[in-house]
């Protein structure tokens, strides 16, 4: 098998993250994204490096017997946002138990077995985003303009989304609408190769349980055409509000963005109505969440999440009235959710607006138990007085990349008897363990919750006890 060649085979299984192992005929192995277990597909070898092939398919020959007849969605296959449309949930549910079990099963000391508890389900398989990034650009070079989500494999193709099953019929209407006012408008969108144009991205949040809808537009200050910018800007707000919608907009908002990089950068906001954040609750809490908080997007899925956390803190013999480190706390979910039954919650989270929100948000929920401190974390804990305040419990919810080996070293030198690791991505998790298992740290419970239906990430939970371990 060499590079460029376009080959058959079909694939064998599915490995974390989104990986499809291809077999050809003459037993010849590659690595594919996008694909799902049984399918027969033609593709490009793309690399070849020490005997491992990569390809990337062109072509579906034949389903699998796992697929639907035809997917959840209008724009599966063109849409680069889902991977797992064209399965039934009970089959998505079954392939992240199967890959997430594999990774930890390889990389886990235990105790006996039984450790691994399968997947938990999302409440709710669609309609469950609470916050949705879509860019401007166009569906093909020199076309018209489109708004929604990046065609899948392409950096420039914008593919636009108004029909999405993943969010509900409000996301939909203020995209459609949205797109049709700057249409009407001849506004240009930021082209990332000459750096030109006005429009670059749009932002809704919306609250599961409260209904509040949060929407954020991104432009440069570059020219905004042939209309002044406060000129437009007023009739994009007054087409909003003047929407049919379930749930109600609390707030709209302009942010300029002259940065080069294809990402959301806030370099001014400026409201054009209501306010800047919107309200959710969950688990009878009530958390007031930005444009920029990080929140986990499915709301109801989240509470599932949080209960595991709780019920296996609460399995342990780490006593309810001791103190619990939230490490990498976000706006202090976690924090504020172990709070009741804690003396006290040291949250620790290096985004400052983050920790400005969770002190906001314990304060309103009555929470007097809980501090949270900015800054990076290794820095932070050689400033926290552990005579005092020398953590029970620890609680680890990194961002993807996992936890600095340093800050980890650190961490495992309070030599608690109970953690819980709460992963987005687990093959960091997997490397995580291995210096944590090192340090007599034995895994007691795992298992993974679906926050992502129809996409193939997941959330893995360990619990780890040196209490326990030989």
């Amino acid at each position: 098998m060499k590079k460029g060649e376009i080959r058959e085979g079909i694939i064998k299984k599915a490995e974390f993250p989104n990986k499809g192992m291809v077999e050809t005929e003459e037993g010849e192995k590659v690595i594919v994204k996008n694909g799902i277990p049984g399918q027969r597909v033609r593709f490009r070898v793309q690399k070849k490096r020490k005997g491992k092939c990569e390809g990337q398919i062109l072509e579906l020959l034949e389903k699998s017997p796992l697929e639907q007849a035809e997917a959840a969605c209008v724009h599966f296959g063109a849409c680069g946002g889902c991977t797992y449309q064209n399965l039934a949930y009970p089959q998505q549910l079954h392939l992240k138990e199967e890959q997430i079990k594999e990774l930890l099963t390889g990389a886990v000391i235990a105790d006996g077995s039984g450790w691994f508890e399968g997947i938990k389900a999302s409440p709710v398989q669609f309609e469950y985003r609470n916050k949705m990034e879509f860019s401007f650009g166009d569906a093909y070079k020199d076309g018209p303009l489109a708004l929604g989500m990046h065609k899948r494999g392409s950096f420039y193709d914008i593919v636009t989304v108004d029909q999405c099953r993943i969010t509900d019929d409000d996301y939909n209407r203020i995209l459609k609408e949205t797109l049709d006012y700057f249409s009407r408008e001849e506004v240009s969108y930021f082209k990332k190769n000459s750096h030109i144009g006005y429009l670059r991205h749009l932002l809704v949040r919306k609250a599961a349980k409260t209904g509040e809808i949060l929407v954020g537009l991104v432009t440069t200050t570059q020219s905004c055409g042939r209309k002044e910018e406060a000129v437009l800007l007023d009739g994009f707000r007054d087409l909003l509000l003047g929407l049919k919608l379930q749930g109600k907009i609390a707030g709209i908002v302009h942010i300029k963005n002259d940065r080069v990089a294809d990402a959301v950068i806030n370099e001014g906001t400026q409201t054009l109505y209501g306010k800047d954040y919107i309200h959710e609750e969950l688990l009878g809490l009530r958390f007031k969440i930005s444009v920029f908080s990080f929140f986990q997007t499915n709301s109801l899925g989240a509470e599932v999440l949080y209960e595991t956390v709780r019920d296996y803190i609460g399995s342990t013999q780490s006593g309810a009235d001791g103190v619990v480190y939230d490490l990498y706390s976000g706006t202090g979910t976690i924090a504020q959710m172990m709070a009741p039954a804690a003396r006290r919650v040291i949250g620790v989270e290096i985004v400052e607006e983050a920790v400005l929100a969770a002190r906001e948000n314990a304060q309103r929920n009555g929470l007097n138990n809980c501090t949270f401190l900015a800054g990076d974390v290794l820095k932070v804990l050689d400033t926290i007085d552990t005579t005092e305040e020398k953590p029970d419990i620890i609680i680890l919810d990194p961002p993807r990349e996992g936890v600095h080996p340093k800050a980890l070293e650190r961490i495992l030198g309070y030599g608690v008897e109970t953690m819980v690791y709460i992963s987005c991505k687990p093959t960091s998790l997997v490397r995580d363990l291995e210096m944590i298992q090192e340090k007599g740290y034995r895994v007691m419970r795992a298992c993974c919750v679906d926050l992502f239906p129809g996409v193939y990430h997941v959330e893995s939970i360990v619990l780890l006890s040196k209490l326990h371990a030989k």
